[in-house]
């Protein structure tokens, strides 16, 4: 009698879980839509948009498909328009809560950042929202590790196994100045990925390539972008420099620690690196390679670069360390607590004077030097306690010598030289400064009144220090902060 009438239970809510599932999957759609909808009416009135959608069904069980998709800031251009897009989702994982695409088919993606005077379309990107600043206000503390495995989990979760993107165009215009990518075809396969990138600037076109890995069970990413002397778009206009590079190459994971800490290990790396702006040197810089190994730790409270991070300068290799912690429980007592240091041991002088970029510094270009050097830096700011911020520079030599001078022969401030003056970049005057000039005066035939004057409105410990202050510019530096 009992196990009949546990027999009918079970009937009973198979069937109802049976008309439950048939349901859901007769009316998926409007539900689908039901809920979009309600998302979108949120945002349009949050945010001042109007959103529309010419169709949005379901395929299948785990297949969204929408077409005709529109994104129209109130009285701004368009933002965002799409053809059409199709996403396969994982459904057991997102029963449980976890967003996992496993295939995207996108074709015809516009997305236009646009400016005209001080009006932007994406001006309420930057706006703050309601919602969001009640939630920062109400928690007192802040979660870094929180948060970067949010925007991981979010990043992992939309990356798709497998898909093709067509027909994408990412532009940003500013009155008459824009910037174009336009992506014909960019193709996920296995979690591999490769795209060519048009880049048009004014009336600057350039080819570039992307190809790369990821393996979100792993949280591991690789991507490479190359061309033939990339120049990166926007700098010029916006800094009045040029950026160019060959390749740029990016590789990370995500580990966890047992002491609750988030771990980002990983590798960069740029080749063929070439600046220029003339407020750095009057030639192009050139960097044949520069890498970073990092190690960053996560913590609720503070970000650090660990000291295992090292960093490739042509042939010259530091380990730096950099931590930012935010002090205090209270929202309006939190400080920042700022440390940065780099200690070399003795190497090589010739690694440090053979691996400084080329136009940069041009008058130690082609030196030959002999010896070891050692390198010793700390900057300690904690802006609750700014007087007793510290700050330590020291530079070590062994047996170091001048083989022989480069570029510029700087046994000249030995000896006399020519000098020329100039007045609004055009020579004015042109005169030796030595001994044979009627004018030229030596430094013990001047009154040393006149020399204790120079160097107290200069600097009083001209004849007793290496070059540099750190006592001053630690004062300087909790001047400026304060």
């Amino acid at each position: 009698m009992i196990k009949r009438k546990i027999t009918k239970v079970i009937v009973a809510c198979l069937m109802l879980l049976f008309l439950l599932s048939t349901g859901i999957f007769i009316f998926r759609g409007s539900l689908l839509r039901h809920i979009a909808d309600k998302r979108i009416t949120r945002l349009e009135q949050r945010y001042g948009l109007d959103i529309s959608y010419n169709k949005l069904h379901m395929k299948g069980l785990n297949t969204i498909s929408i077409d005709g998709l529109n994104v129209v800031p109130q009285k701004r251009d368009t933002l965002l328009s799409l053809q059409s897009l199709n996403i396969r989702i994982g459904l057991w994982k997102l029963l449980w809560g976890d967003i996992k695409i496993k295939e995207v088919r996108l074709d015809g993606l516009s997305l236009n950042f646009i400016k005209k005077d001080s009006t932007a379309n994406y001006d309420f990107l930057f706006l703050p929202s309601s919602e969001v600043t009640a939630s920062n206000e109400s928690n007192t503390s802040t979660d870094y590790t929180r948060r970067i495995n949010t925007t991981l989990n979010l990043l992992f979760g939309l990356l798709p196994g497998n898909g093709e993107l067509t027909h994408l165009t990412i532009t940003e215009r500013k009155d008459r100045n824009f910037v174009s990518f336009r992506i014909p075809r960019f193709v996920i396969d296995d979690y591999h990925f490769q795209s060519e990138i048009t880049v048009l600037e004014d009336s600057l076109n350039q080819q570039w390539n992307t190809e790369g890995e990821f393996n979100p069970s792993e949280r591991r990413l690789h991507a490479t972008l190359h061309a033939p002397q990339l120049a990166v778009p926007y700098i010029h206009r916006r800094f009045g420099a040029e950026v160019q590079f060959d390749s740029l190459t990016c590789n990370f994971s995500q580990e966890k620690t047992n002491n609750g800490l988030t771990c980002l290990v990983g590798q960069s790396e740029v080749r063929g690196l070439q600046v220029y702006h003339k407020r750095l040197s009057p030639e192009t810089i050139n960097l044949d390679r520069g890498q970073l190994d990092f190690h960053v730790n996560v913590s609720p409270q503070a970000v650090e670069l660990d000291s295992t991070s090292l960093v490739r300068f042509n042939a010259l290799t530091f380990h730096p360390y950099l931590k930012a912690e935010c002090i205090g429980k209270s929202t309006d007592k939190k400080e920042w607590h700022f440390i940065a240091s780099v200690r070399k041991p003795w190497f090589p002088s010739e690694e440090l004077f053979g691996s400084l970029p080329k136009g940069l510094f041009e008058n130690l270009e082609g030196l030959g030097t002999t010896g070891q050097l050692a390198y010793h830096f700390l900057l300690d700011v904690d802006f609750s306690q700014l007087d007793n911020l510290k700050f330590e520079s020291e530079l070590k030599e062994k047996d170091f010598r001048i083989l022989h001078y480069g570029k510029t022969d700087l046994g000249k401030m030995s000896d006399e030289f020519i000098y020329t003056a100039y007045e609004n970049g055009q020579p004015v005057y042109t005169f030796p400064v030595g001994p044979s000039w009627e004018n030229f005066t030596p430094l013990d035939s001047i009154s040393p009144l006149l020399q204790m004057s120079v160097m107290q409105s200069e600097d009083g410990a001209f004849f007793y220090h290496r070059g540099f202050l750190p006592d001053a510019m630690r004062e300087a530096l909790i001047h400026d902060l304060e």
